[in-house]
């Protein structure tokens, strides 16, 4: 029997309303709406998160499985919802968990990055539409540590998605780090929670879970913050920050904040198509009295967009 069909039965069997189904999910921390729940049961959309199943089982009181092996068949193509984003150069589906095609060419390993992230789940990450993202970098006056606060706005483009995935570089003295909390990893989450977390290679990927359970058209707002990050003995300090884009985002807002009194001679924003291709200015940046610059930045596709300075 399809999913839909045994959601549909279970529900019945379960003598509950939607409405008393939501109430309950919601009882367990979990927000799924009385629209998403109908879609389901008359198969408009399907489950993809099978700790939301496994709950639903519970509160329909039937025997565990029953739903959750359901899940294990490939989604109806009908199903499928693509991505707002699409008409201005997003994907047209999703990436691959062997070899995400979004990401190629943004990383200089790239073979690395999908063994990485191809451990997370990253299910409903092509039907996220980015609304805005707000990066802040902070550099200390030695420029011998680093931290990172980002603030994200996402909207979803179809149901069920609870959690998005994201990567950042870190510094070579982490390489091979577990990716627990701490100098390569996640400090802080706001608005969300942690799911797993890993890192390797110079990089750190993530998970960040919801609080509740996206129908197409809910926002979601998530801070974070990465760091404190130390440079390797040895190394001079950075001489920029950039932020790789797998999928478009509407809007991007950059800021270098430069600790203590020792300011960059000059600064520039730049974009570029892939790590290793050449890096177009957008113009020389003014560092302000903050001891900060910024770069905003609108409609931007896939590519690279950053800051670079250079030291008196």
């Amino acid at each position: 029997m399809e999913f839909a069909g045994a959601l549909r039965q279970a529900i019945q069997a379960s003598g509950l309303t939607l409405e008393r189904v939501r109430h309950r999910l919601e009882r367990s921390g979990l927000t799924v709406s009385v629209a998403t729940l109908s879609y389901w049961q008359r198969g408009r959309s399907r489950p993809r998160s099978r700790a939301v199943v496994e709950t639903l089982e519970d509160v329909l009181g039937v025997e565990p499985g029953t739903l959750t092996d359901l899940l294990d068949e490939p989604a109806p193509v009908a199903g499928a919802v693509a991505t707002p984003a699409a008409g201005r150069g997003a994907l047209a589906a999703g990436p691959s968990p062997a070899a995400p095609a979004s990401a190629r060419g943004l990383w200089p390993d790239p073979a690395g990055y999908a063994e990485l992230v191809g451990q997370l789940d990253r299910s409903g990450d092509h039907r996220l539409e980015r609304l805005s993202v707000h990066d802040v970098y902070r550099l200390d006056e030695a420029g011998r540590t680093w931290t990172l606060s980002v603030r994200a706005v996402l909207r979803a483009a179809g149901d069920d998605i609870d959690r998005v995935v994201c990567v950042h570089r870190t510094s070579p003295a982490v390489h091979g780090a577990d990716g627990g909390s701490g100098a390569s990893g996640l400090a802080a989450a706001r608005y969300c929670r942690p799911g797993r977390i890993r890192a390797g290679g110079g990089l750190v990927a993530f998970e960040l879970v919801f609080d509740r359970v996206l129908a197409a058209g809910d926002t979601a707002v998530v801070e974070y913050d990465l760091g404190p990050v130390t440079i390797p003995e040895g190394a001079g300090p950075p001489g920029g920050y950039d932020r790789r884009f797998p999928h478009p985002v509407q809007h991007y807002v950059a800021v270098v904040q430069f600790d203590g009194e020792r300011l960059p001679a000059r600064c520039y924003g730049f974009s570029a198509e892939a790590a290793d291709g050449p890096r177009h200015r957008l113009g020389e940046l003014w560092v302000g009295t903050s001891g900060s610059a910024n770069l905003a930045v609108a409609n931007v596709r896939r590519g690279i967009v950053g800051l670079e300075w250079e030291w008196h």
